[in-house]
């Protein structure tokens, strides 16, 4: 008799617990996940890869990259929220080239005429002056913008002096 009351207690203690609702979110069906703009995908790539070369001081690669990206946002036409990045990395990026800092020295005798004109120091110069302007006057939130304004000072101030 015993066994049967204990039994019996247990028996409605898990159906009481088993009936209890419990409520788990269900995972996303593959159709309701968010989708990203190729331009965007590409972007983030391109911003990943330019911050790479960047911290390495590998400052044409980065250029490259991060100049690309801009390019390629600007030409689709969306709003991309590390458009900052980008410019810092493009701007300092051209910045150091044009002063001789960094791991990378341009060597204008050996390259082409092309790329003469693209790497030399007053191109690179003007290039640091656009992208870092851009990046002071559209992004003053920009964890990036107080060095920025401190090169663009300095840079501006060099170009003048020349001129």
């Amino acid at each position: 008799m015993k066994k049967a009351v204990l039994l019996f207690g247990l028996i409605i203690l898990f159906s009481a617990a088993s009936s209890a609702q419990i409520s788990v979110p269900l995972p996303q069906k593959k159709s309701e996940k968010q989708t990203i703009n190729p331009i965007e995908a590409d972007a983030l790539h391109n911003l990943d890869v330019a911050y790479q070369y960047f911290i390495k001081k590998r400052h044409i690669g980065a250029l490259e990259r991060s100049s690309e990206a801009i390019v390629a946002v600007e030409s689709g036409g969306i709003q991309f929220a590390k458009m900052d990045a980008l410019l810092y990395y493009a701007g300092m990026s051209s910045y150091y080239l044009a002063t001789g800092r960094g791991k990378q020295k341009i060597d204008l005798a050996k390259l082409s005429e092309e790329n003469k004109k693209k790497y030399a120091p007053e191109t690179l110069r003007e290039e640091a002056i656009a992208y870092l302007s851009t990046l002071v006057e559209k992004y003053p939130q920009s964890k990036h913008k107080e060095e920025a304004a401190k090169i663009l000072k300095e840079l501006e101030s060099t170009v003048s002096a020349t001129k």
